[in-house]
């Protein structure tokens, strides 16, 4: 994955349909407050921060810290383990998960704390784990 470049606010104003909109500037908001970085896209991805990853098959890459997609259906956050946070996720509201992804719906009706402590443990596994790994380049 790569930045490529494209500016945040013009992505934005873009997002259809409106709530997903809504979503995605309520989602920026909270990023930023928790990784105290500024939004950079990634294809149709709005990241913060980036690490560089390496998977024991070999295969690495670069990737944001913290991200998520203002897809069509739902606002997609992307986690690096949707299931390490089950007593969150009990409390957060309606939501779907997959193996790394949260989709929310609908912001409005989650608890912005919830969700905010699931990003927040989050960035900070990732962080560490980037940290904890040598860089090979």
């Amino acid at each position: 994955m790569k930045r490529t470049g494209g500016d945040v606010d013009e992505f934005v104003a873009a997002v259809k349909p409106a709530k997903r909109q809504r979503d995605a500037v309520a989602m920026i908001g909270l990023l930023r407050e928790v990784t105290g970085r500024e939004p950079e896209m990634w294809g149709t991805i709005v990241g913060f921060g980036a690490c560089h990853y390496k998977y024991p098959t070999g295969n690495e890459g670069d990737m944001p810290v913290a991200a998520f997609s203002p897809r069509r259906e739902s606002t997609t956050i992307y986690l690096l383990d949707a299931g390490s946070h089950p007593e969150r996720m009990a409390q957060l509201g309606p939501h779907t998960t997959g193996a790394s992804c949260l989709y929310i719906k609908d912001l409005a009706l989650v608890d912005p704390e919830v969700l905010r402590g699931i990003v927040a443990e989050d960035y900070r596994r990732v962080v560490e784990a980037t940290r904890a790994r040598p860089r090979s380049r």
